[in-house]
């Protein structure tokens, strides 16, 4: 049986619109323009780059939704300030669909979370100083009191994660982390509490207090392993949720 293939003719034509692309952001680059900058107008764009009016627009609307240009309907067209929002959503998405399968892609995104937080503990705490350690533990001492409650912390979650790396005063890294941790919270939320039926709140956030512990103790390597061991739990429920 033949199996049914791309035509030659849209093939091209994606390969076109993929290297207008690249040449539309090659522009912004070599004309220097920052966030926030306004673009040439479409007409300035059509004339610079050789191409009609109706193929830019096409390329234009894939560089908005990638997150590279801000299209502000009768104002124009600028450079866009960093988002991550487009990879959040196409990597939630990936990780949600395996989910149907075999949840490899779902556990690799946990992998690489994983890796981040496990890899770089030791090198936020070289530069951790006692207001960004307090900060930490009032993340810990919320979860623990809404776990206490009965409630999700999620919030209180995200903020434990992200004073444990904002001694690094790394702009990328943090939203890179952001990203990681929207997605795992998603696929998190799709497979549910496991076998168990729920979450056991306070031993969530007993595992959070021991990762700080190990911190405010300055212990690099119990650290790393304790933020290793967190992420077991969703581990598991992953492969569970993919073997039902």
């Amino acid at each position: 049986m033949k199996t049914s293939a791309v035509p030659q003719a849209r093939f091209s034509a994606q390969a076109r619109l993929r290297a207008l692309q690249a040449d539309i952001m090659d522009l912004i680059l070599e004309r220097e323009l920052e966030a926030g900058d306004p673009l040439p107008t479409e007409n300035e764009l059509s004339i610079a780059l050789g191409v009609g009016r109706n193929t830019l627009r096409e390329s234009l609307k894939v560089l908005q939704a990638l997150g590279v240009i801000e299209i502000r309907h009768g104002f124009g067209m600028f450079v866009a300030p960093s988002n991550f929002d487009a990879l959040a959503d196409g990597l939630t998405f990936r990780g949600r669909l395996s989910l149907r399968h075999q949840g490899l892609e779902a556990l690799q995104l946990v992998d690489v979370r994983q890796a981040l937080e496990s890899g770089l503990i030791g090198s936020s705490m070289d530069v951790m100083d006692k207001e960004q350690l307090a900060a930490i533990e009032a993340a810990v001492i919320q979860m623990e009191e809404q776990a206490a409650a009965g409630e999700n912390f999620v919030e209180a979650d995200a903020e434990f994660h992200h004073r444990l790396f904002e001694p690094l005063n790394n702009e990328l890294l943090i939203n890179l982390m952001g990203v990681f941790w929207k997605v795992y919270r998603k696929i998190h939320t799709e497979v549910g509490a496991g076998k168990s039926g729920r979450e056991d709140l306070k031993e969530t956030a007993k595992i959070h207090r021991e990762i700080y512990v190990a911190v405010a103790e300055g212990d690099k390597a119990l650290a790393s392993e304790r933020l290793n061991r967190h992420f077991d739990g969703i581990r598991l429920r992953i492969t569970e949720a993919v073997a039902e």
